[in-house]
């Protein structure tokens, strides 16, 4: 069965971002990343802002503090009821068409599919950094602190959500290296991937 949706999770600052777009350009399907914080903020009744700042993020330093965050009543903090709109958000793209999505735990949301290519794009630290410091005109040390910061959020936000290890090359089709393979021959790999 060939793919039809392609997931991607990454470490920041290994370009799975663009990766992730430019395959989706290549293959004309749609392409889903900060474009359904709206449609998530709509679900939960919670500003987009706030889901642009905390639905891939965890808001906390490490996963004991996130797990015992304010709760209301049925025992849901809010960081639960942002996880749940996005779920949904999620499982209505993929039965509506061909896409990519870049993180929000898609490729655990979608894991009984058939029809899912998981891709995590990770990269060497010093290209990363580089990246970083281009983009976003910081010096190294901030580029370090950032990449560190993100990932650790990533990271906690996806181990607490899906009971799985973030980054763990057996939740994923492909565990590609971008600082070694290039991003060109990472958007290739991915779009020969989507026809096995």
């Amino acid at each position: 069965m060939s793919k039809r949706i392609i997931t991607i999770s990454r470490e920041f600052g290994s370009g799975g971002r663009f990766i992730g777009e430019e395959v989706a350009k290549k293959l004309g399907i749609a392409y889903y990343d900060k474009d359904i914080i709206g449609q998530i903020a709509e679900k939960s009744g919670l500003s987009p802002e706030y889901i642009q700042a905390n639905a891939e993020l965890s808001p906390k330093k490490g996963l004991f503090a996130y797990a015992f965050s304010g709760r209301d009543i049925t025992g849901k903090s809010v960081e639960d009821m942002v996880y749940e709109a996005q779920r949904k958000v999620i499982l209505e793209i993929a039965e509506k068409e061909d896409c990519v999505i870049i993180g929000r735990n898609a490729d655990f949301i979608l894991k009984d599919r058939g029809d899912v290519l998981n891709v995590f794009i990770h990269g060497d630290m010093t290209q990363k950094m580089q990246r970083i410091c281009k983009l976003y005109n910081v010096t190294e040390a901030d580029a370090v602190k950032m990449i560190n910061d993100t990932d650790k959020r990533r990271r906690t936000n996806y181990n607490f959500y899906t009971e799985q290890k973030w980054g763990m090359a057996t939740n994923y089709t492909l565990s590609l290296n971008s600082s070694v393979l290039g991003y060109d021959m990472c958007q290739q790999i991915i779009i020969d991937c989507t026809k096995l």
